[in-house]
């Protein structure tokens, strides 16, 4: 099962390695074309291996979209809570993954969205409210939203367990509202927590 992180200088690849491997560097280094990890798991009672790709987010490397994002069965979109321009260039990227992924049905392609970050300066830098990242996921379709720090591990398994669910039903080719239906005594938890569940 694959599926892909998108964007420039977000914590992309932070995120993926806190949840894969539960560590954390401070030590920004660039994402060359892309990156990938495995992750096992179980999911009901089936076994699931993730493929996570951490493509770059630099404009140079976007022409090696199309080899990375075909095949995908989800696409997860990260800003920074902090950054303003990462969140106003969520559309573009989600335009440039549909065009180079080119999907058999576009306008139901599921992604999640991932606001990071929201640990730094003790939330006091941050500029993209929460309400307005929600605000973007229903303007598209409902898309699953999450609030996360891959510094402090802060709802990156919640995440990515939907980002994996997400993937498994796409895969499937179920009704992604249908999958989760059955699913709502174990996402309940999630929705206590105050953000949005898949």
């Amino acid at each position: 099962m694959n599926f892909l992180l998108a964007i420039f200088r977000v914590g992309k690849t932070s995120m993926m390695n806190q949840y894969v491997h539960k560590k954390f560097s401070p030590h920004y280094k660039s994402t060359i074309g892309a990156d990938f990890v495995t992750k096992e798991l179980q999911i009901d009672d089936k076994q699931v291996t993730l493929q996570i790709w951490d493509t770059a987010g630099q404009e140079r490397f976007q022409s090696l979209g199309a080899a990375f994002y075909r095949g995908a069965e989800c696409c997860v979109l990260v800003y920074d809570v902090n950054v303003l321009r990462s969140f106003e260039t969520l559309n573009t990227w989600r335009q440039e993954f549909l065009k180079q992924a080119d999907p058999a049905d576009p306008d139901n392609f599921p992604f999640i969205l991932l606001g990071n970050k929201i640990d730094l300066d003790g939330g006091n830098s941050r500029v993209v409210s929460e309400r307005q990242a929600k605000e973007w996921c229903d303007s598209r379709g409902n898309i699953a939203y999450f609030e996360t720090s891959a510094k402090e591990g802060y709802n990156v398994d919640e995440a990515f367990l939907c980002v994996a669910r997400t993937a498994l039903a796409n895969e499937q080719g179920c009704d992604l509202d249908n999958y989760f239906l059955g699913m709502s005594e174990s996402l309940s938890d999630i929705e206590r927590k105050g953000f949005c569940a898949c």
